[in-house]
């Protein structure tokens, strides 16, 4: 009995892809813990259970692993939400506020505490830099058109797109406040009232 090669080939693609995944979930989850002097590849590698040869088979620098992951696991969450969409309040003001809240959440766990230990190291870092300012501009753009998508926002409206745009400006910037002490309580009280301000910028009541 012949054996397809392709066929042959699926389990090792299959094993290299599930590599592939622990490496990126355990390099996120060291960022987050440990920062970036802490996170190197063969930190990374024993916490997925991989050599660290295998690691660097995947990914050549530790640049490469670390952006990577930022970048996968960034999809990722921004699939899963897009996921439950469906899920959503009608559009109104319920919806606005879930949306913010939603937007919040993603800026507030250890992704966005990973893709932060990777800012503060690319500050000092020119090739680090350079391809966290790729990598931003990606996921920025990802992140906009998600927000415009659940809101159902009309950037044609003057001041709708700056105003989505604050919106996720915001949400990084609660996202800091809440690294150092739980800020739970502060943040539903601004989400409320910044969506509140979104939802008259979305659909202006008329006079």
């Amino acid at each position: 009995m012949t054996t397809h090669p392709a066929a042959a080939r699926t389990p090792q693609q299959d094993r290299s892809r599930a590599t592939r995944a622990r490496l990126l979930a355990a390099a996120v989850d060291c960022l987050a813990e440990l920062g970036w002097h802490g996170s190197t590849v063969a930190v990374v590698a024993e916490r997925a259970g991989v050599s660290r040869g295998a690691a660097q088979h995947h990914f050549p620098t530790r640049e490469d692993l670390f952006t990577a992951a930022v970048e996968h696991v960034t999809a990722e969450r921004l699939a899963a939400v897009r996921a439950h969409a469906d899920t959503l309040p009608p559009a109104g003001p319920a919806r606005t506020e879930a949306v913010v809240g939603m937007i919040v959440r993603l800026c507030t766990g250890p992704l966005f505490r990973a893709a932060l230990q990777l800012w503060v190291a690319a500050a000092t870092d020119e090739p680090l830099r350079e391809r966290i300012i790729r990598l931003e501009e990606h996921v920025g753009r990802e992140a906009h058109r998600a927000a415009v998508e659940f809101l159902g926002a009309d950037e044609s409206r003057p001041g709708v797109r700056e105003t989505v745009q604050a919106t996720l400006d915001l949400a990084r910037g609660l996202g800091l406040a809440d690294l150092l002490t739980d800020d739970s309580l502060r943040r539903s009280g601004v989400i409320r009232q910044w969506a509140s301000l979104l939802e008259s910028t979305l659909r202006p009541v008329g006079p």
